[in-house]
């Protein structure tokens, strides 16, 4: 393995540090966007049980919003619960945005290595064919080892290429469609829970009348 990084000349060298960046990347956010960080299971059934107890104060909506993203969304609405529908979904669509961009951390950088790293690789075949044909005119064509040794040399960086771009590319869908949903989800649980909060006050409000 060695031999072939050495064989393949300095542009090896960006072409392993962004397989290493890439390697950490996938690493960090395979722990970061794990479902149940995200989405704590029964969260907001747990706040309408808070809200029906009357226990739901601002401490325990701060405390909330620091435990997940979901609940970083649902603590937007809940600070304005007692506005109207469309101020409660305002605020927790803007809560979301960030949210969002927060789970798509290092997904640019994802695309950027998968998008960047074959045409190193290329870029190292092409110097490796000049080298190549650099060969040739001094020496001439009658050497046919010293050619195809010359002209594998040339084509390590290409593979070294794809072989990096091809399962960052590959991680970095499957990253982006995850955060996709998990951002779907995340509108939807946070609509319930307006739907929850205000069907019940309106219901409330009309038996009083």
């Amino acid at each position: 393995m060695l031999e072939l990084v050495t064989a393949g000349g300095w542009l090896m060298a960006p072409i392993l540090a962004c397989s290493i960046v890439a390697s950490a990347i996938v690493i960090e956010r395979a722990w970061v966007l794990r479902r149940r960080r995200i989405m704590p299971p029964n969260l907001v059934a747990r706040i309408w049980q808070m809200h029906r107890q009357r226990t739901l104060t601002d401490e325990r909506i701060r405390d909330i919003g620091k435990a997940s993203p979901l609940g970083r969304m649902l603590a937007a609405g809940l600070v304005n619960r007692c506005h109207s529908h469309e101020v409660m979904k305002e605020a927790i669509a803007d809560s979301g945005r960030h949210v969002v961009a927060e789970l798509e951390r290092f997904l640019d950088t994802l695309a950027t290595i998968a998008a960047v790293t074959p045409l190193l690789g290329l870029l190292g075949t092409v110097l490796g064919m000049i080298d190549v044909f650099s060969v040739i005119m001094d020496a001439g064509v009658g050497d046919a080892a010293l050619l195809a040794g010359g002209i594998s040399k040339a084509l390590i960086t290409t593979a070294a290429g794809l072989s990096v771009a091809i399962p960052t590319l590959i991680f970095h869908r499957f990253y982006d469609s995850r955060v996709s949903r998990l951002a779907i989800e995340m509108e939807q649980q946070a609509l319930r829970l307006v739907e929850v909060l205000k069907g019940e006050r309106e219901a409330s409000e009309e038996n009083e009348a």
